[in-house]
């Protein structure tokens, strides 16, 4: 497959929102299943916050918000029990003065951790699928908690609006000359340098809350050389909302890296820290990979989503981005795609629906109904800035699904896009919706005569298998598994 920069993901993201007027419901958001997002009110480890606490209020806010935009709550006893664990060896360090801490195991495939005011701890299932020993999520962890006890929040909200006022003042007094620029540019890059020393500060502390509970402290270093490849590997892939990373908000940096070695030596000598790699990997076992069945999964060029019971296939040369608003796919030609739903009453003609405001640019003498495999459908075309749009809604019942192609106005392919991904839309059976499986962790023990390339061949329902397998493992190049080394691979079993 073509190989697709983040940057031009949302280059793509800015074009398809341009033919809404309104805002979308998601594929997650028309399964009436999941129900509302709520605070958790069975969490792993829960020790009261002063309720006099304002941070802490506020943080209890944003609870529910932050469920809904990570796909909710990961429930899983034992993968539970495990980070529990982990974050009770780090809340035990005689100098962090932090409260005991609520965790919540995001159900998103996304790399990311934080941690908010009043002891909320966040950890995304895609980042546990990345670490590979207790001391690594011990690392990650320790670095939230950190910005959290050294007010790294406060401060930079205090940074940000003594900014924004200088700014204020130096537009309005001084007028937009190139020197007032200049003043202007010097102090977002005042602001910049001061968010990366609240990271290599939050490293700091983190590194030294590690060593001082017992784990390897050189963990730090490598789960961001484990980032670093991570962040190459899905530039290539496309597999995620780049948003939702850990490093859209946590600089990684070969410089970065060195210091944190450099922490680490201050405190012990490579080798002597626990990394406690056996319980780690037997607390992610099992654990859901990549989509949940709430979203729907990708398999190759296939988005099959089983509570829906809707599928479809794009071209050869598209990148499936499965998310909570909307499933996109990216492909040659700048050319987009995007799919959702909404809830539709049967007595709404299609046609009607299509001129209900929710287009923009639609050009209504290009509205035409259809039968698109046994189903009720109707398409229109819409331009607006530079590009044209498909649009094709289908009727299943209540629903209606849409189905959005994007490209340059001088693109010649749209048609043959639009048509091709139209005609892979289907109803799944029942029986194909019951084979539906999500993928899983399975953490399996390295036998003789297996080498790295029968190992990744074991996987299913993922592409670059070497690739992959090397990732989730932490082999380097030319790095092979040892006989009786447990390993991760990725399967539906």
């Amino acid at each position: 497959m073509k190989s697709v920069s983040v940057a031009r993901r949302h280059s793509f993201g800015a074009a398809l929102a341009l033919v809404f007027a309104t805002s979308l419901s998601g594929c997650q958001m028309i399964d009436a299943s999941t129900g509302a997002f709520m605070p958790s009110s069975n969490p792993v480890t829960v020790d009261s916050v002063s309720r006099g606490n304002r941070l802490a209020r506020q943080a209890g806010q944003q609870h529910p918000r932050i469920l809904q935009t990570y796909g909710g709550e990961y429930s899983d006893p034992k993968l539970e029990r495990m980070v529990a664990k982990v974050v009770g060896s780090l809340t035990f360090e005689d100098q962090n003065t932090a409260p005991a801490y609520r965790i919540t195991i995001l159900n998103s495939p996304n790399v990311n951790a934080f941690a908010l005011p009043g002891g909320y701890l966040y950890v995304t299932r895609g980042l546990l699928a990345l670490a590979n020993d207790s001391a690594e999520l011990a690392a990650v962890l320790a670095h939230e908690m950190a910005h959290v006890t050294a007010n790294h929040g406060i401060e930079r909200q205090r940074k940000e609006a003594e900014e924004k006022l200088a700014n204020k003042v130096v537009t309005e007094v001084l007028g937009q000359d190139a020197e007032t620029q200049s003043a202007l540019v010097r102090g977002k890059l005042r602001l910049a340098q001061f968010s990366r020393n609240q990271e290599l500060e939050a490293d700091r502390i983190g590194i030294k809350t590690v060593a001082n509970s017992g784990y390897d402290a050189f963990a730090a270093a490598r789960f961001l050389q484990a980032m670093d490849s991570y962040q190459g590997f899905r530039s290539v892939s496309g597999a995620t909302d780049a948003s939702l990373d850990f490093l859209a908000s946590h600089p990684n940096a070969p410089r970065r890296i060195e210091l944190a070695q450099r922490h680490a030596r201050e405190m012990e000598q490579p080798g002597s820290g626990n990394r406690d790699r056996d319980s780690f990997l037997a607390g992610i076992d099992g654990m859901i990979y990549g989509d949940s069945p709430e979203e729907g999964f990708v398999r190759g060029r296939d988005f099959l989503h089983p509570g829906l019971g809707v599928a479809f296939r794009v071209p050869d040369g598209f990148i499936i981005d499965n998310s909570a608003k909307a499933v996109t796919a990216v492909g040659p030609g700048d050319i987009a795609i995007r799919f959702d739903g909404a809830t539709v009453p049967e007595s709404t003609p299609l046609t009607q629906y299509l001129t209900s405001g929710w287009v923009a640019g639609l050009e209504p003498g290009s509205i035409r109904e259809f039968t698109l495999n046994g189903r009720p459908a109707a398409k229109a075309r819409a331009a607006a800035d530079n590009w044209k749009f498909d649009v094709t809604v289908i009727r299943s019942g209540g629903q209606v699904y849409r189905l959005l192609t994007a490209a340059p106005a001088t693109s010649t392919e749209l048609d043959a896009v639009a048509g091709d991904v139209g005609q892979t839309f289907r109803i799944l059976s029942s029986t194909e919706r019951a084979a539906l499986k999500p993928l899983r962790i399975r953490v399996i023990t390295v036998q003789p005569g297996e080498t790295l390339g029968s190992l990744a061949a074991r996987m299913k329902g993922v592409d670059r298998k070497v690739e992959l397998f090397r990732l989730l493992n932490a082999l380097g190049p030319g790095g092979t598994p040892s006989v009786g080394t447990k390993v991760k691979i990725i399967t539906d079993e």
